[in-house]
């Protein structure tokens, strides 16, 4: 099986590192548009093998497609990061024509890829994708939910000082500061309800960490997070490639599930060989069905960037 992730930034490699780690392909493709960074990339990873015991060939290229034909898997990272005075219209639209562009030439030697979009505007991204290539919706995955759900259990598990593998907790809607909704009244400790372990004012601070958690490691970083989003995308990848079925929020064609259509955005799925299967319905409480209809609001302004540009 080949897999290929697009863009050999720190998000990229780091999600190549662990994919080569876990063995979930024979070759995987590194790819990028600056002159030789992925192939340094893709030979510095290669000279771990021998050290951590993996057999993934890895392989980085310079914008030739040609090299990603066959792949199972297709990851996009490429897209530019906000810059100051840069208005939100700019960015979308640099980045849509940057995914647009990737995804058609993935598209052109992989026409059977499952394509799982971490570029940001996330959602929009992804609903750039969705209907602008004419793929089946299960195809077409957005991964921010699975990084934000993660970012969740984290802090859980830092307010109750406990493993956070032993957690269960996932965040819905949109991928953005504003839009996500970590879902506290679903979260579990060992089967246990969170609501009954923790204060209402200790799960209200969880909350609102989880939604500035990347925002948080920007401020000190100086740049935008890439471990943990790496790791998301690996999980992704893993379910799809060992058909795991495993339940991860993603952001995903809504055609009338919790109350929304026309849009992308993130909700519990199952994610298996083919893509995404099936939406779980968490049967939302109208408080929070009610801001779930916002976060989408908030996105489909995001996407309305799009038809007012004509690029869907």
């Amino acid at each position: 099986m080949k897999i290929t992730v697009v863009g050999a930034g720190a998000v990229g490699a780091t999600c190549a590192d662990n994919i080569a780690r876990k063995e979930l392909a024979e070759e995987l493709i590194l790819l990028d548009i600056k002159e030789g960074f992925a192939e340094g990339k893709a030979i510095d990873m290669m000279q771990t093998s021998a050290l951590l015991g993996f057999n993934t060939k890895i392989k980085g290229v310079t914008n030739d497609y040609s090299k990603t034909a066959g792949s199972a898997v297709a990851v996009i990272t490429s897209g530019l990061p906000r810059k100051p005075g840069m208005t939100r219209e700019e960015l979308i639209g640099i980045n849509a024509g940057i995914v647009k562009s990737v995804a058609e030439n993935i598209l052109k030697f992989s026409p059977d890829a499952i394509l799982i979009i971490v570029s940001n505007p996330m959602d929009t991204m992804t609903y750039l994708s969705l209907k602008s290539l004419g793929l089946p919706k299960n195809r077409i995955i957005g991964m921010g939910g699975t990084l934000d759900s993660a970012r969740f259990k984290y802090y859980l598990s830092v307010a109750m000082n406990c493993n956070s593998n032993d957690l269960q907790g996932f965040v819905i809607g949109g991928h953005g500061d504003t839009t996500m909704i970590p879902l506290t009244r679903y979260a579990t400790y060992q089967s246990l309800n969170v609501t009954d372990l923790l204060s209402e004012e200790v799960l209200a601070k969880v909350a609102a960490d989880t939604m500035i958690g990347g925002a948080t490691l920007t401020g000190l970083l100086g740049t935008s997070a890439w471990y943990a989003p790496g790791a998301a995308v690996c999980a992704l990848v893993e379910s799809i490639v060992r058909d795991e079925k495993k339940l991860f929020t993603c952001s995903v064609s809504l055609e009338g599930e919790y109350h929304q259509e026309d849009i992308c955005l993130g909700v519990p799925v199952i994610v298996g060989r083919t893509g995404w299967e099936k939406v779980i319905d968490y049967n939302l409480t109208e408080e929070e069905q009610q801001t779930f209809n916002k976060s989408a609001d908030a996105v489909r302004s995001m996407n309305n960037v799009l038809k007012e540009m004509k690029l869907i």
